[in-house]
């Protein structure tokens, strides 16, 4: 049965962290399926642009044993195509605004993933506690 103790247990920089995700994966779902262009796509666009930025600089404060892991690749990657997604936009490269944001989105969703697999944190909080969380 899920059960938030796990999460409320972890430090606050991962609490921080898993809010900012699933902020940033809420508004990015919306973003995908709503009209491109308008008010309400700009406006969570910034939304996740933001929660995006606050996901990869929080990560950096997350390393097990005082070092970084593989998936901190992408955080490397989020600092590159987020600034790079948003000037796209702004030169009017609208192809390459939505590569970039579709590909954040996706790693998005695929580090998440990792999150779920058993003995991680964000396991025990979804699926209940089996094995010790990291």
């Amino acid at each position: 049965m899920p059960t938030l103790a796990p999460l409320a247990a972890a430090s606050p920089v991962i609490q921080f962290h898993v809010a900012a995700a699933l902020l940033a994966l809420a508004s990015g779902a919306v973003v995908a399926v709503i009209p491109k262009g308008t008010r309400p796509h700009r406006r969570l666009g910034w939304i996740f642009v933001a929660a995006m930025m606050l996901v990869a600089l929080s990560s950096l404060m997350i390393a097990r044993s005082g070092h970084f892991s593989a998936i901190h690749l992408l955080t490397l990657l989020t600092l590159i195509s987020l600034p790079y997604a948003v000037v796209s936009r702004r030169r009017g490269n609208i192809a390459a605004h939505r590569s970039a944001m579709t590909g954040l989105l996706l790693g998005l969703v695929i580090a998440g993933g990792f999150t779920l697999l058993p003995g991680r944190l964000m396991h025990a909080v979804t699926f209940g506690q089996v094995g010790p969380a990291r």
